[in-house]
């Protein structure tokens, strides 16, 4: 518990201490997060609506925005809330393989050469799939190539935090506990790719509710959750995720 609370303040108060910006609000909202989290499966007992209610937490602090009026920028033009979404990422995973005991989700940073297999081919099922939900939709525009080192930096930005924090909540647990739930995999592959699809709701430039990247969404969850399926593994599912997200970045907007 003081693990979590301490990780959950400290990149704030390296940030914002030396250049005289703390706020004791700010510091304040960041440990009863934690707190939160921390005594979550320690007072509620194991159960579909306890697991359900963290994951819809974990998603209200996303879409909710919560680490914007927390991270304000300290210089202008610096953006770093992406620091709260680390934090959140790290105590989510730490509550649920520590004191949830997840069953083994295959959470590493390291694909076999199996996992990059089923991944890849997944990937590669994926693009045609995906080019004709998003193409016609106007979802997305080519664009000159990006610069390799854009997209090397991209694409292992996606495989190690990222695609890697979303895959093992939606792959490694959502989708596991939709099997457990339903005693019905193809049901909870279906499932789980639809929520993927829908927390998409909130993404990019276009207006909410955006279905257009809801529908691509979904059907990249879909792609990602076989690939899962697959390999017994998620790292499987982040090499598919990685790859499409670096393409997307790499030649549209």
């Amino acid at each position: 518990m003081v693990f979590l609370v301490a990780s959950a303040l400290l990149p704030y108060l390296i940030c914002y201490l030396p250049l005289g910006q703390f706020q004791w609000s700010a510091a304040m909202r960041l440990a009863v997060l934690a707190l939160v989290l921390g005594l979550w499966y320690l007072v509620l007992p194991v159960s579909p609506p306890a697991d359900g209610a963290f994951l819809i937490l974990l998603g209200a602090v996303l879409i909710g925005r919560f680490f914007d009026s927390i991270y304000p920028p300290p210089l202008p033009g610096l953006q770093i809330t992406y620091l709260g979404h680390l934090a959140l990422i790290h105590m989510s995973v730490l509550v649920l393989l520590v004191e949830r005991r997840v069953h083994e989700t295959g959470f590493g940073f390291v694909p076999n050469g199996r996992e990059w297999r089923i991944g890849t081919l997944h990937y590669l099922g994926f693009l045609p799939v995906g080019a004709l939900v998003a193409l016609p939709l106007k979802a997305v525009h080519l664009a000159p190539a990006a610069p390799l080192w854009k997209i090397a930096g991209t694409f292992l930005a996606f495989l190690l935090v990222v695609a890697l924090s979303e895959e093992f909540l939606f792959r490694g647990v959502l989708q596991q506990w939709m099997e457990e739930w339903t005693w019905n995999r193809t049901l909870a592959l279906w499932f789980t790719s639809a929520i993927f699809g829908l927390v998409h709701l909130w993404y990019r430039s276009f207006p909410f509710p955006n279905w257009r990247w809801a529908l691509i969404g979904a059907v990249l969850g879909w792609f990602c959750g076989h690939a899962r399926n697959q390999a017994g593994s998620i790292r499987a599912s982040v090499v598919t995720h990685a790859l499409a997200v670096t393409t997307w970045r790499a030649f549209f907007v």
